[in-house]
């Protein structure tokens, strides 16, 4: 169900505005399906978190196609132009550099980083603000960033760091594969995170793009001898505070 400033939308007038099988479409009709009840004070608001969902999809493609590498934190790294990796494997942005030309120049020059995939999910969703905001608001936004682990996202990217179970995976959202056996030789296949993507498609960092089957194959493939629990995807999501992304958008 959804709900616009307390009362339900006129689908063909929402429908009218996106194509056939767009982002928008898809994720207005689970939304419409659901038993949970989305509500928004306003038509802006909820257009605002359509057109940022379909910016997150935009993104993860772009990630997938950058040549970012995947490493450990011991051994990631970053375009010292930009940033300043700091001794735990995060990239901190340098001093007097624009935010946006530092998360632009990991699609642009993606062969110069490298990183895990929890770090791959915070640079997707910076990406599709950047999209949206454009860079001078942005900058203004966003002009501190610190790419690392969930506790140390700004105010307004900390929500993406918080999984919880929810009744509708979204597209747009982040999502992660669990895989409770894991081999202690490859610790860093305990689990995928993913970047939900449309028909039923994902994308994680090192995996690329694919669907549920391969990603748990893969995972699958890493457990310990004698396992006998399968790699599987979490009930649970994250997603940007849509809300809160909004008013600082809006002001």
């Amino acid at each position: 169900m959804i709900l616009i400033g307390g009362n339900p939308p006129s689908m063909d007038s929402l429908y009218a505005q996106f194509p056939a099988r767009s982002v928008e479409r898809l994720v207005i009709d689970a939304m419409w399906d659901s038993e949970e009840t989305y509500a928004y004070s306003s038509l802006e608001e909820f257009l605002f978190e359509l057109r940022f969902r379909k910016e997150t999809v935009n993104a993860a493609r772009e990630l997938n196609r950058s040549r970012l590498s995947f490493a450990t934190f011991h051994n990631s790294k970053a375009n010292p132009k930009y940033w300043d990796r700091t001794p735990n494997g995060g990239f901190r942005m340098k001093s007097g550099v624009k935010p946006s030309q530092a998360i632009t120049d990991i699609f642009v020059n993606g062969r110069l980083y490298a990183t895990e995939c929890a770090t791959a999910m915070p640079i997707v969703y910076y990406k599709a603000a950047l999209n949206v905001f454009r860079a001078e608001k942005f900058d203004k936004t966003f002009d501190n960033l610190y790419l690392m682990n969930w506790q140390l996202f700004d105010r307004l990217m900390m929500a993406i760091g918080t999984p919880y179970k929810v009744k509708d995976i979204l597209i747009g959202d982040r999502a992660y594969f669990r895989n409770p056996d894991v081999s202690p030789q490859t610790p860093e296949l305990q689990g995928e995170n993913v970047i939900v993507l449309p028909d039923g498609l994902y994308y994680g960092h090192g995996m690329g793009i694919s669907d549920a089957s391969r990603i748990i194959a893969v995972l699958n493939a890493n457990r310990k001898r004698n396992a006998t629990r399968s790699a599987y995807l979490m009930d649970s999501a994250s997603r940007p505070d849509y809300k809160r992304l909004f008013r600082a958008y809006s002001t």
